[in-house]
């Protein structure tokens, strides 16, 4: 059985008390649909009060730590560490009662990610993975999947919405993908799908235009589990660029080769 470090155990047990709030409110988001005003202001006041005990509780157990936060920004403290949370990935789904949605947090320690926790609370399962100690969900062991060829893969994405992104070019990728492989996979939640690239659920993931929040502790959950990350172009600094591209150590090169040669098409 996985033993959890007290560095995973601070970041599980506050995933899991800011979770509770969550699953309360989810579960009036059915009634919501039907008013008038409808959720948006109930789900962005969830959203709000998950941050909130995220907060409390990370920095009562690591009073020293800066923030990087979805709603309310960054945080300077020691300088050295810093928690990267999103209190609620998959808003959209939450906002239409669709049970998809997790807590993201990753630990940064001098720049470099060492601790991820992705908490996934409708069927209670805890990614979770520390630098060099592997990758979990609860107390199984996670890997990557051993697919070689892309037309047995299944691929995981993110559309960008209304005015949001390059929709053209993102097009030509996905046409090239779906092409390619099995099938492609868009369910709303950057974190979740790159925790079921770690778990073999999906064999790569890609998007563009996120933010470090969406994909700080998929990234160490990814490469933990045996998988590779970039960004499209192949660099390292995803947090910085947003774009991230991730997959088994067999087929991040040839998804990685579709999608910049769909790029490069007039």
């Amino acid at each position: 059985m996985a033993v959890f470090s007290p560095t995973i155990n601070v970041m599980t047990a506050a995933a899991r008390k800011a979770a509770r709030g969550l699953l309360r409110d989810f579960g009036e988001v059915e009634q919501l649909q039907v008013s008038v005003k409808g959720p948006g202001d109930f789900v962005s006041q969830a959203d709000h009060k998950a941050e909130k005990m995220l907060r409390v509780e990370l920095g009562k157990a690591r009073p020293g730590f800066g923030f990087l936060m979805e709603e309310s920004g960054e945080t300077t403290g020691d300088g050295r560490h810093r928690w990267i949370v999103d209190p609620l990935d998959g808003t959209t789904n939450f906002l239409h009662g669709f049970p998809h949605f997790a807590i993201s947090i990753a630990l940064e320690r001098e720049g470099e990610l060492v601790a991820a926790v992705i908490y996934e609370p409708v069927h209670d399962e805890m990614f979770w993975a520390e630098k060099g100690s592997g990758a979990y969900v609860n107390d199984r062991r996670m890997r990557v999947s051993a697919r070689k060829t892309l037309p047995d893969t299944l691929i995981g994405t993110g559309i960008p919405f209304r005015e949001r992104g390059d929709h053209p070019a993102y097009l030509k990728g996905l046409a090239a993908v779906m092409a390619a492989t099995s099938g492609v996979r868009r369910a709303g939640a950057a974190s979740l799908d790159l925790a079921y690239v770690a778990a073999g659920r999906l064999d790569g993931f890609w998007e563009f235009g996120l933010q470090p929040w969406d994909i700080a502790a998929g990234i160490l959950l990814v490469r933990e589990a045996g998988g590779r990350v970039t960004d499209i172009a192949g660099g390292h600094d995803m947090l910085a660029t947003g774009n991230v591209l991730a997959a088994n150590p067999h087929l991040h090169l040839p998804l990685g080769s579709l999608l910049k040669e769909a790029g490069r098409k007039e």
